[in-house]
């Protein structure tokens, strides 16, 4: 069966999409992993299918490249997002409402993908799931939490020049985080001005086994552990609290309210916003 794929990309985050509202595709992990591979396949970070949904305007499912699922993707929701649109499946002008892993997600297209073609880009704010239960992990400088993937957040000096595989690899199989693993993000706070912060955020995927340009749930996860430990954010307002986020080649905003302190601490409202960009097309036999 010949199979068309939509290739996006959510900050540099590539993933393969495909319309599978009839709900004829059913995909294997070795033929995930086909796809996925950047020397055999058509390379990507995961694979996504756009489903139909009772009562909401999709369902999302999600893959990682090693053919592994049930996790929620915030770059990937995104970029469905963006898809969906391009389908006809949503509107622009409208909250748009999907099913995912995690659960229920809202999203809103600040631009209207409709209106960015001549470069494919999109502007999405996509709300995410509440998140608490964060642990700390002092003697690592670092902070563990599900914000519908799990991460661990490690605050370093030096980005630019930090072992992120080799590192990110040794956190990823950590025998605390045994046997699902764990994302690892490692997150530089920079002060751009008196009233003004900035967090360069690199992450190493599991499922990918490797660095990759963006990590949506990771940014997500970086901005709520910085404000977990004490990194004041921006235009706070009304108990919301903001963080732009400064992935490998995209810039992204992370916005929620926070309650609570120590084991207590909690993020709610949360929201993701970032672009979403279509790359193009591919077919292949299945």
């Amino acid at each position: 069966m010949l199979q068309k794929f939509f290739k996006y990309h959510g900050a540099g985050n590539d993933f393969l999409l495909a319309d599978n509202r009839e709900g004829y595709l059913s995909l294997s992990k070795d033929q995930i992993r086909h796809l996925c591979d950047r020397h055999t396949g058509f390379g990507a970070d995961g694979v996504m299918l756009l489903e139909k949904s009772l009562g909401k305007d999709f369902r999302m499912v999600f893959y990682n490249p090693d053919g592994s699922g049930g996790m929620m993707c915030g770059n990937g929701g995104r970029c469905i997002v963006a898809f969906a649109a391009d389908l006809g499946v949503v509107s622009g002008n409208f909250p748009i409402e999907f099913e995912a892993p995690d659960g229920l997600h809202t999203a809103v297209i600040l631009s209207d993908a409709k209106n960015l073609r001549a470069n494919g880009t999109s502007v999405i704010r996509l709300k995410m799931r509440n998140v608490k239960g964060i642990k700390e992990y002092s003697e690592d400088n670092a902070f563990f939490l599900d914000t519908g993937t799990r991460h661990l957040v490690k605050f370093v000096a030096g980005l630019d020049g930090y072992p992120v595989r080799e590192q990110g690899k040794t956190l990823r199989e950590d025998p605390r985080f045994a046997p699902e693993g764990t994302n690892v993000n490692f997150v530089e706070s920079v002060i751009l001005s008196e009233a003004k912060n900035l967090l360069r955020v690199r992450t190493f995927e599991k499922g990918v086994e490797d660095e990759t340009l963006a990590c949506g749930t990771g940014i997500v996860a970086s901005a709520i552990a910085a404000c977990r430990k004490g990194i004041p954010g921006n235009d706070s307002r009304e108990g919301r609290v903001s963080y732009d986020i400064r992935a490998s080649i995209a810039d992204l905003t992370v916005d929620f309210i926070p309650s609570g302190d120590g084991s207590e601490f909690a993020a709610n409202d949360v929201w993701l916003t970032g672009p979403a960009a279509m790359v193009g097309t591919v077919e292949c036999f299945l």
